[in-house]
């Protein structure tokens, strides 16, 4: 890739080059952490063969701290091989869709948006919401969000499923328990020409007034778009921005990621049958339940993950989760 990047000719391509040098860094930084901590494993080694010679244990004793840090930076170094898929390091789309449930679905996929942005920001993420569809009554049919950083994709494809909801229902005059369901969908995001190769005849392009909450300057032009993928029959709409232009090029974006998660699907289904494995989408099958009554609990049904303290987990605290969820797929992809 450095001969790659010495060359001027593939500054030709910009777009091209800027993906090359990124992802140069990206390998310089990952090769230059392994070389680090090998060499600190390698001192320390001769350190304690010295300080055992010498018969000096307050030097030993003293290592110990120096082992343990070793220890704990090697185990984050190995998970992040887990990280390591096609996609793992791009950026990541998360889109939401109320389910079974009524407004208490729609109120549910509120709470997951609020539950999915705090966790990106305490992970430092860059969040964007794409696209927005309002409830009737309260919080949201469906939202898109693009989540920007460091293997965004990587981390937030373990919250892919179904996720229940089980509370005494807020829009309830008799208080009454309800059980609500949303589904997460977790694409990456990918760039066309290089990820997805789309034909000039493939595509049929609609335009339509935005409705719902843009006000009268949006319902006067023609503003909002449906862009449909003929090949795959594929459909993506915008209404969030009040140009044409922003919600084409934020159509494209989610578009393209869905082609690629369908691509995805595809050859998952094909190592499925292979291996024998029955994969369902159903709404039945949900990943994961958050009951807040008559007990406090959050299951994922996957790895049989448990925690009580549900008030965290909605505000952001997932990580438990998601390195459960990782290391059981990986370590099962591993034995296959």
């Amino acid at each position: 890739m450095e001969e790659q990047a010495s060359d001027p000719a593939i500054w030709e391509d910009n777009r091209r080059a800027q993906r090359v040098m990124r992802k140069m860094a990206d390998l310089k930084s990952e090769s230059e952490s392994w070389t680090a901590l090998d060499s600190r494993a390698t001192e320390l080694d001769e350190l304690l063969e010295l300080a055992m010679d010498e018969g000096d244990e307050s030097l030993t004793e003293s290592m110990a701290e120096d082992l343990a840090a070793l220890q704990s930076e090697l185990e984050d170094l190995e998970f992040r091989l887990m990280l390591s898929g096609e996609y793992d390091d791009h950026n990541a789309i998360l889109a939401l869709h109320a389910g079974a449930g009524g407004v208490d679905s729609q109120d549910w996929v509120q709470m997951l948006m609020r539950m999915y942005l705090r966790w990106s920001e305490g992970r430092g993420y860059r969040t964007e919401v794409l696209d927005i569809s309002p409830g009737d009554e309260a919080g949201i049919k469906s939202v898109v969000v693009q989540v920007s950083g460091d293997h965004a994709y990587g981390y937030l494809k373990a919250e892919k499923g179904v996720h229940r909801l089980v509370r005494i229902s807020p829009f309830d005059g008799n208080h009454a328990r309800h059980t609500s369901f949303a589904l997460a969908e977790v694409m990456p995001e990918v760039e066309e020409g290089t990820d997805v190769r789309i034909g000039p005849d493939d595509l049929r392009i609609d335009t339509f007034r935005a409705g719902g909450h843009g006000g009268q300057s949006v319902q006067k032009n023609s503003t909002a778009i449906r862009i449909t993928h003929l090949p795959t029959g594929t459909r993506v709409s915008c209404q969030n921005e009040r140009s044409l232009r922003q919600n084409r090029e934020i159509a494209m974006r989610i578009l393209m990621a869905r082609l690629v998660e369908l691509e995805m699907q595809k050859k998952a289904e094909q190592m499925a049958k292979i291996k024998g494995e029955h994969i369902s989408p159903e709404w039945g099958n949900q990943i994961r339940s958050y009951v807040l009554h008559p007990y406090q609990m959050v299951k994922d049904h996957r790895m049989d993950y448990t925690v009580s303290d549900t008030a965290a987990v909605l505000d952001g605290n997932l990580d438990g989760f998601i390195v459960s969820y990782l290391k059981t797929t990986v370590g099962d992809s591993a034995r296959d």
